[in-house]
């Protein structure tokens, strides 16, 4: 008995019905936006951007008694900052006003009282190259400076020269390990002569050792780190002039510090305890000046004010003075900030 064979199926029918989803209703399209919800073209030709938000900050030293205020807002997105700072004393006197407006390649600081500006640019010659000038309007001085990043990402090379020139431009390179930089300077009889200083550092020991020469002085730094103890001698060649810093750590929070000069016999020391980030007491002595002093810190000591708490930092000294502890005197700084 012969068999039929049933007709092959068209591949489309194989794609319509391949599974139940072809046969899930689609949900409607969501409804016309109403006319109430859009904004009028012609209330846009007349509206007013939000006004950029005024960063205040105050600082106040009661060893000086003269406040330093500084008002700060960024404009066009981000795109430049407005900056406004003076200083006035408790009669309400205002003194060095200054506004300076900066972008990402000028920067203009103006001086009120002097009536005078210092322009400063910064260029992007090539994906390696960059170039920084600044001018002092009323002195007409000024200084441009070309620095190129070199194949290795380690290495640059700078030049930078003042204007009106008086000399050859002053070179720096600079590499891995430290820089080396050549200046022309004046000796003792007023001749124009070359000058070589630098940086070099290096491990050695399981520690860092440094020299730095300039104006033909060699200073040596040793510097030795753990996590309980730093050891930092150091000397200076030709006068061979010896120091040494020791530094303990007890803790997280405790750690005490100090230093002696062999050739002045002067010493000091300090200890500081922390709590978090926020609260710092810091306690010690000065030979040299035979004064012991103590200091608390409430907010972060090199921190801004935006991270400390309530965006103030405040710090209260105590300096006692060895021959005379009656005139001992207690010092206090404030820094506050206010987003506007």
């Amino acid at each position: 008995m012969a068999t039929t064979e049933s007709p092959p199926q068209p591949q489309d029918s194989l794609i319509l019905f391949s599974g139940p989803s072809s046969f899930q209703p689609q949900p409607p399209p969501p409804p016309p936006p109403s006319p109430s919800s859009q904004k009028s073209p012609a209330f846009g030709l007349f509206s007013f951007q939000k006004r950029p938000p005024l960063r205040v900050t105050t600082e106040f030293d009661s060893e000086s008694s003269v406040f330093f205020h500084k008002v700060s807002s960024k404009l066009f997105n981000g795109l430049a900052k407005l900056k406004f700072t003076f200083h006035n004393n408790p009669k309400g006197e205002v003194a060095e006003p200054q506004i300076a407006l900066i972008t990402k390649h000028l920067a203009i600081h103006y001086d009120v009282e002097e009536q005078n500006a210092l322009v400063k640019g910064f260029l992007d010659v090539g994906p390696n190259l960059k170039l920084k000038a600044a001018h002092n309007i009323q002195a007409r001085q000024g200084e441009v400076s070309l620095a190129a990043n070199l194949s290795d990402p380690g290495y640059k090379f700078e030049l930078a020269t003042d204007f009106p020139s008086i000399g050859l431009p002053k070179a720096t390179l600079t590499f891995p390990c430290g820089e080396v930089s050549l200046v022309e300077k004046d000796d003792e009889d007023l001749k124009r002569v070359l000058s070589v200083s630098g940086i070099a550092k290096g491990s050695i020991l399981n520690g860092l050792c440094t020299a730095v020469y300039c104006d033909e002085t060699l200073k040596l730094r040793y510097s030795y780190k753990d996590d309980e103890m730093s050891f930092i001698p150091s000397i200076s060649l030709p006068s061979n002039a010896v120091s040494f810093a020791f530094k303990r750590r007890f803790g997280p929070s405790d750690k005490l510090s100090y230093w002696y000069d062999f050739d002045t016999n002067y010493w000091s020391t300090a200890y500081k305890h922390t709590v978090g980030k926020d609260y710092k007491f810091k306690a010690g002595y000065d030979s040299e000046v035979r004064l012991g002093w103590a200091s608390l810190w409430v907010g972060d000591e090199g921190g801004k004010a935006k991270a400390a708490p309530m965006k103030m930092k405040v710090q209260f000294m105590l300096q006692v003075p060895q021959d005379d502890i009656k005139s001992s005197v207690l010092m206090f700084r404030v820094k506050k900030r206010w987003d506007i």
